[in-house]
């Protein structure tokens, strides 16, 4: 892939997050004014919490966040993996409005802080304000390319993502990057999109709706093995969850997506 196509892919990915997180400021603003709030625009948070349910969220972890923190978007519950452990040091890779940096920041406690990286400057904006509503103070979110993160080398201890390095153009950077930041021991945890089946054509060249919908991006598990695997990562785990199939099938209605592509749970350390 040529560096004018990577770019090109990077804007258009920021693009469509750039406007979900636009609308999803209007929507805000909607709420707040609409003092009957019948059949409202900020009705949708319950249409959320239903998608996140289906990935593996739990009612309690839906209720801990702050108000409008839950965009539905993801693909997993990168939390139900991650082991994350008081006092330690958590990097979210494309933290969008802040969901999973919040669920985390209850988690490494007072003593502990979770950082959020994420290329759209209206996501990340978005976060501090819902850092700030949540009164999270252990929560640091960071505007950067997950490419080339804004953190110190062997400073973290956990890195967690949902759904968000199968829209990178060069995913050996983003797991070259992830390495470096890592601490000795440090872990990853995430879950993404994986092929099962090779793309048709037709999925594979639609750059605008399928690439940024985080289907065409997605890499088969012997090249994110291989990867990991390049990038000095042991102890690679990548388990395909077959139930996945129930959710991705609605991401196009009729298009039998399920039968290409699969989320999956990926594990990998620093030693």
């Amino acid at each position: 892939m040529e560096m004018l196509s990577k770019d090109e892919i990077r804007q258009n990915v920021r693009s469509r997050y750039k406007q979900i997180a636009i609308n999803e400021a209007q929507k805000d603003s909607c709420c707040r004014t609409d003092v009957n709030q019948t059949e409202s625009c900020c009705s949708t948070q319950t249409g959320f919490d239903a998608i996140s349910t289906k990935l593996g969220y739990a009612s309690s972890e839906l209720n801990s966040v702050p108000e409008g923190t839950n965009l539905g978007l993801g693909c997993g519950n990168p939390q139900a993996i991650a082991e994350i452990k008081t006092g330690e040091v958590v990097l979210d890779l494309g933290s969008g409005g802040g969901f999973d940096c919040f669920l985390a920041a209850r988690q490494v406690g007072d003593t502990g802080s979770v950082i959020g990286v994420d290329m759209t400057p209206e996501m990340v904006s978005r976060a501090r304000k819902n850092a700030l509503k949540g009164g999270f103070t252990n929560t640091n979110f960071r505007l950067g390319e997950i490419e080339y993160l804004p953190v110190s080398d062997d400073s973290i201890d956990v890195i967690i993502s949902n759904c968000v390095i199968n829209l990178s153009p060069d995913k050996q950077q983003v797991f070259n990057e992830a390495f470096r930041v890592l601490k000795s021991g440090g872990r990853l945890a995430i879950s993404d999109i994986v092929t099962t089946a090779e793309l048709p054509l037709e999925i594979k060249n639609d750059l605008n709706e399928l690439y940024t919908g985080c289907i065409s991006g997605a890499s088969a598990i012997t090249a994110m093995e291989a990867m990991l695997h390049q990038s000095g990562f042991s102890g690679i785990s990548i388990e395909p969850k077959d139930e996945s199939k129930a959710f991705i099938k609605d991401w196009i209605p009729g298009g039998n997506i399920q039968d290409y592509i699969v989320s999956a749970v990926i594990k990998a350390t620093k030693m």
